[in-house]
């Protein structure tokens, strides 16, 4: 096994987030400092992270309803608030992070776990993990917008976004907005956002509805739930087609 997914397994960080831990020098095998996150090592190697010995844990998953206003990181060195403020101190003591982000002005359903793994697969785009956004833009949403999301805009660092599912679902004429439902199965920063940017209709307001057949229904904003042991399966098949 790779010296990343043991660390990823044991819930020190996401497999990507492991490489970092590894590179920096604060692990070691059998005592010895290694920094090749590649590094092959067996279950009776003895890996330990700033000296402590690392040992695979109990996986938990859960399904967070994110308000606005949180900035989604474990630790915020500006001290805002983070989604991590929303659990309770029993489930942040398993060592949890979100998987993928929000942005500080995006609610909605953000999932969390300790199970690096499953996590880092989750992100890769080439898994096309789908995420469905509601969001009321500005304006009277037109066909050519509509046909020009369906088929791929381009946005931040020249990146020209995989066709999205598009669906109006309301046309507020009173005040000259937009309800629209879009699905994706990408992850980049603010990349809703910036895809109705482009075409001319801002986001007033964003929220994701859906990660892959997962919801919000039963879950108020500011809660969140554990997975049950079949949404968590799902999730794994997501993977693996």
């Amino acid at each position: 096994m790779r010296l990343q997914k043991r660390l990823a397994e044991a819930g020190i960080a996401s497999r990507r987030g492991a490489v970092s831990v590894i590179e920096s020098g604060r692990v070691k095998v059998n005592g010895t400092v290694v920094t090749e996150p590649g590094f092959s090592v067996n279950p009776k190697d003895m890996v330990t992270v700033d000296d402590k010995i690392i040992e695979k844990e109990t996986h938990v998953y859960y399904l967070l309803n994110k308000p606005t206003g949180f900035v989604t990181t474990v630790k915020d060195d500006k001290n805002r608030k983070t989604v991590m403020d929303l659990f309770d101190v029993v489930d942040r003591n398993h060592r949890i992070f979100p998987v993928g982000r929000l942005d500080f002005d995006t609610a909605g359903l953000l999932l969390f776990t300790n199970d690096g793994d499953l996590a880092y697969y989750l992100t890769r785009p080439e898994f096309e993990v789908k995420k469905t956004y509601l969001a009321r833009v500005e304006g009277m949403l037109t066909k050519v917008a509509i046909k020009q999301l369906k088929t791929g805009v381009v946005i931040e660092n020249n990146y020209t976004t995989r066709p999205a599912l598009v669906k109006v679902m309301e046309y507020d004429k009173r005040n000259m907005t937009t309800l629209v439902q879009i699905i994706i199965h990408e992850g980049k920063n603010q990349q809703v956002r910036q895809m109705f940017e482009k075409v001319g209709f801002p986001v007033k307001n964003l929220t994701r509805i859906g990660y892959a057949d997962l919801t919000l229904e039963g879950v108020e904003r500011g809660s969140y739930r554990p997975l049950k042991i079949h949404e968590v399966r799902k999730l794994f098949g997501e993977i693996k087609k």
